[in-house]
């Protein structure tokens, strides 16, 4: 297969810092590119070429700004060339118009979140007609698949699911040894045990919560400390975690907003990882990078982390997670009970190689879109004979 992945607009491919949507098409277009033809088209960014190829995977870089100029210019990159199939990421928009330009070819839309697909981003109205004229919808999770056709019933029979993955080697459990190294790297204490969140500092995220449980958790395991690895997006809100940890005597050492293809490091440093969400999470990213790591993992039980997280046999999934002492408990556990606690990280490594992997995330795809072109190429041959 000749296949085209058109990325958003806001973010390089791959990212400079983060963004779980180009992370997970960088991945995933590598590993496709080891058995079929990709080319990804994304916007510019002066550390990168405008055209990059490596094997069988090529990236077109176009100017952006608005959303209406990345589109004409992801038009313009696209004029006269063929594909097999086309992907478009996150933008049910650009979908549509892509369809209209290539009315023969495959459209999937490949969604991440509902972000795009509702107010106050999008109306129903709206989007129900642009998804309309897409063939696919692939969602990365069953919670997402089952949202989207309670917003849009009509297209219930266009949703496909394929879960997301993780760079199982480079994500692995660290030695002791290691630990210790990166931990003198990134001025993080040896002493005590580190929890840890990574993510966008944002409100839905929880962070106030999992600052409130770190503090009640203390009160048991006095050694607990509290990592923090994220960007803000709107000025103010770090200072109020920083003023909320100082308040509750929480020792939290906020290390920044980590360039991805540094992250794997951030997790060698902690002892467990915690997901505190408040909001509907498509998938959980950060989970099953944290599972692949080898730590245990705590997280709320909501939206398609469920999906990932079986509780108590490869991670501990909070039904309560708008009660921090919910979440105190059970860090309270992981930190007490050690070879549980173990087991756990053991079992979520096994399921995230067998289940998690971009490998496994690729071949879904691909076996898919290979399904869907095989049917449409049969359809075609009866309706207007072999060409």
């Amino acid at each position: 297969m000749h296949l085209l992945i058109i990325a958003p607009e806001q973010i390089p491919v791959p990212p400079i810092l983060g963004g779980s949507v180009e992370i997970s098409i960088h991945s995933i277009a590598h590993e496709l590119a080891k058995k079929h033809q990709v080319t990804i088209i994304s916007r510019h960014h002066p550390r990168y070429s405008s055209i990059s190829r490596r094997g069988q995977l090529t990236i077109i870089r176009v100017p952006t700004g608005s959303s209406r100029t990345y589109l004409k210019e992801v038009l313009k990159a696209t004029k006269g060339k063929t594909f097999d199939w086309i992907q478009v990421d996150n933008r049910p928009h650009y979908a549509a118009v892509i369809k209209r330009h290539f009315p023969k070819t495959p459209v999937s839309l490949f969604l991440h979140s509902l972000t795009f697909v509702k107010p106050p981003y999008a109306s129903i109205r709206r989007c129900s007609e642009q998804l309309n004229k897409v063939d696919w919808i692939v969602a990365n999770s069953s919670s997402l698949a089952q949202e989207l056709s309670r917003l849009y019933p009509k297209q219930r029979n266009q949703l496909h699911k394929i879960y997301l993955g993780t760079d199982v080697a480079r994500f692995s459990p660290k030695s002791e040894k290691a630990r210790r190294r990166l931990r003198r790297k990134y001025r993080v204490s040896n002493k005590g045990f580190q929890i840890l969140y990574v993510g966008r500092l944002i409100k839905r995220k929880g962070i106030p919560h999992l600052i409130r449980a770190v503090h009640l958790a203390r009160k048991s395991i006095p050694g607990l400390k509290l990592l923090i690895a994220g960007g803000e997006q709107g000025k103010g809100f770090k200072a109020l975690l920083k003023r909320k940890a100082n308040t509750l005597g929480v020792p939290t050492k906020f290390l920044g907003n980590i360039p991805h293809r540094k992250i794997h490091e951030i997790y060698g440093l902690a002892n467990c990882f915690v997901c505190p969400s408040q909001k509907h999470e498509a998938f959980g990213l950060v989970n099953v990078e944290a599972m692949a790591s080898g730590l245990p993992v705590i997280a709320s039980n909501i939206g398609g982390i469920k999906e990932v997280i079986q509780h108590e046999h490869n991670g501990v999934l909070i039904e309560e997670f708008r009660d921090p002492r919910a979440f105190a408990r059970s860090i309270v556990a992981v930190a007490e009970r050690k070879e549980w606690a173990e087991g756990l990280a053991k079992q979520a490594r096994q399921d995230v190689i067998k289940q998690f992997s971009w490998q496994a995330t690729a071949q879904s795809l691909a076996d898919f879109y290979r399904l869907k072109l095989e049917a449409k190429h049969e359809k075609d041959f009866k309706e207007t004979g072999p060409s």
